[in-house]
């Protein structure tokens, strides 16, 4: 199989499970007779799917809940879905109402301000506690900005510490 036919199966591959992952959303939100749209697409290496606001009213703030545990929630029962259907692990994000996009660019702040205070201390910093999704936001921020980051701790207290080179 050339390169080329290896991506285009592993983007279909992507599209299949991210509209598997909407399927349930959708079964889930008529269920619960909530208001939403189901946005689907391939992110890099991994399906994303929002719930959006839709025509008729907007996404519950509920469904993300305290800190984002109820979309976490619901995040490892779409892919438990998607996993029942394909045999297969998945690795698909969920997004609410916008709630991930705002705590990544927030989070690609706090990385900035971190990696600028071991910059000019020489000191490393250590950082609150964040879900996996998180501290890899944080984690790929720190790379970029050519130092090396790890995460300490046990969860749900685990941290990223970003270290001076």
């Amino acid at each position: 199989m050339s390169e080329n036919t290896s991506a285009r199966s592993d983007v279909t591959n992507l599209e299949r499970e991210g509209e598997i992952a909407a399927d349930f959303l959708e079964k889930l939100l008529d269920i619960a007779d909530l208001d939403g749209d189901i946005d689907v697409e391939v992110d890099g290496d991994r399906a994303s799917v929002s719930i959006v606001d839709s025509e008729e009213g907007q996404v519950p703030r509920s469904l993300v809940g305290s800190n984002g545990k109820t979309l976490d929630a619901l995040q490892e029962l779409m892919r438990l879905a998607v996993q029942a259907e394909t045999g297969e692990r998945s690795r698909a994000m969920l997004d609410i109402a916008g709630h991930r996009a705002e705590r990544r660019s927030t989070l690609e702040t706090k990385g900035a301000e971190a990696v600028a205070r071991v910059k000019e201390s020489g000191e490393k910093v250590e950082m609150e506690p964040m879900s996996a999704f998180e501290r890899k936001v944080v984690h790929d921020v720190v790379l970029a900005a050519g130092l090396t980051s790890e995460s300490e701790g046990t969860e749900p207290n685990r941290y990223v510490v970003v270290l001076p080179n």
